[in-house]
């Protein structure tokens, strides 16, 4: 068989779009505003665009060190998910008493996100089409139907399909069954930055790409955040940093930068998509511990990433390891197991990006310098839908707010740091070989996993 890869270029897919804007000019010289924002991702964006939507006028100041929606924003998977909380389970065993609160509001969430795509006009494809998560070995059965008894408990609706059922819909031999949630949508993930930082243009805010900051500090009654072109001084500001090291000392310890792997497929032929069905295009993912998550392409490609989540000893980021070969020949090889009918399909992109994980697997929340700084991180790949909610939170704890968003414990609470090098790598070697051997041992985890959840720890493969 020729190699799938063979042809595959080196750059997410997202990305390698002619609709992608010119980038803004990088901060001339000093400067000043009421609200500065740091990150053009969709946590930066969204704040900043929220601002100027509660208060029209409001001199809002963005900073990107690259360009808006060029790390995880612009390549990830594109699941807009209404689930605050990393899924019910994450959410059951952390937060059990106000988890009803935070399926209701994660449903609001959404609901906003698509009024907002809607009102602005962003073209990046937004399609409520839910999710499918799907077992494929007998002994995850069981878990789907306590999910959906649990899930009816708090008031999320999920739907639980039989294998028959299931593949009427998607056809894998791999698939046993699965539970339908209807409260997700996808998206073309770098066209939603685009398109909201469009939108943050047209509504007054100002942005300036290529611009690093390496620093924030008090200055007199304000703050002054450095950059390479000089000081810019700010009343408030909202940190949107996410997987790049924090500005904040006291946040160094408290997520991991994690490289997350993807490959894009050729647009398939009518017989290629007759062969697997997926005509409602859900996004789907498979209930092992190591995971993969897929969906379709409005022209009929299919986006097939997960598996493996890489930590580098000392949290170190570097360009090159947005490839990894090894990862992308697992990837391919186990696409093909999942779908054996679609054997010859080429893949046109091959890519990878970081991520910032916490010990929660939930995005936490906080402010710093008497509440003139506010800040969220940890998202672990629950962003795209996550951050909107976050950036309502930080503009609420900016204003002093006693909102129904501000009172919740996830939002309070913080996660357990990581420990210091050489135990952080130690320990999250120890746990992504142990996820894995829980996968080849129908499940069952061994002491260091039962020990992490007793101490309510993990890292997300």
């Amino acid at each position: 068989m020729e190699d799938p890869l063979a042809e595959a270029v080196p750059t997410p897919y997202w990305l390698d779009d002619p609709a992608r804007p010119d980038p803004m000019p990088r901060l001339s010289g000093p400067a000043r505003a009421d609200l500065v924002v740091v990150g053009g991702g969709y946590l930066g964006l969204w704040t900043a665009l929220l601002a100027v939507t509660r208060e029209p006028g409001r001199d809002v100041l963005l900073l990107e060190a690259e360009t808006c929606g060029h790390a995880a924003s612009g390549r990830n998977g594109g699941f807009c998910e209404a689930s605050l909380t990393h899924g019910l389970g994450n959410g059951l065993a952390r937060w059990p008493d106000e988890l009803a609160d935070l399926v209701e509001l994660g449903r609001a969430n959404l609901d906003a996100i698509e009024a907002t795509v809607t009102e602005q006009g962003i073209d990046c494809d937004f399609l409520r089409s839910g999710t499918l998560s799907v077992a494929t070995a007998d002994h995850q059965l069981s878990d789907l139907v306590e999910e959906q008894r649990a899930a009816e408990a708090v008031g999320q609706v999920l739907t639980l399909l039989g294998e028959d059922a299931l593949r009427e819909r998607v056809w894998s031999p791999t698939f046993r069954g699965a539970l339908f949630d209807p409260d997700c949508a996808l998206v073309e993930p770098a066209r939603l930055a685009w398109g909201l930082r469009s939108a943050c243009l047209a509504a007054g805010v100002r942005i300036a790409e290529h611009t690093p900051v390496a620093g924030v500090s008090e200055d007199g009654g304000g703050l002054e955040l450095r950059t390479s072109t000089g000081a810019v001084s700010a009343r408030q500001v909202v940190l949107a940093t996410n997987a790049a090291r924090p500005l904040l000392r006291r946040l160094r310890l408290m997520t991991v930068p994690v490289y997350d792997y993807a490959l894009m497929t050729e647009p398939l032929t009518a017989d290629q998509r007759g062969a697997i069905g997926w005509a409602s295009r859900e996004g789907i993912s498979d209930r092992t511990n190591r995971f993969h998550y897929y969906r379709t392409t409005r022209d009929g490609r299919i986006l097939w990433g997960g598996y493996d989540a890489i930590y580098h000893f000392g949290s170190r980021q570097r360009a090159a390891y947005e490839q990894r070969p090894d990862t992308h020949r697992t990837l391919a090889r186990n696409f093909f197991t999942t779908f054996p009918q679609l054997e010859g399909l080429r893949f046109t992109h091959r890519w990878g990006g970081v991520i910032d994980t916490c010990t929660r697997f939930t995005a936490f929340h906080g402010t710093a310098y008497d509440g003139r700084v506010a800040y969220a991180l940890g998202f672990t790949g629950l962003g795209v839908g996550a951050t909107r909610f976050a950036a309502e939170v930080a503009l609420d704890q900016l204003a002093g707010l006693d909102t129904p968003r501000t009172r919740l414990r996830m939002v309070r609470e913080r996660p357990v740091p990581f420990p210091p090098e050489p135990l952080r790598w130690a320990g999250i070697r120890a746990t992504t070989w142990s996820l894995s051997r829980a996968d080849a041992h129908h499940g069952h985890e061994n002491l260091w996993l039962r020990t992490l959840h007793r101490l309510g720890l993990g890292f997300d493969s």
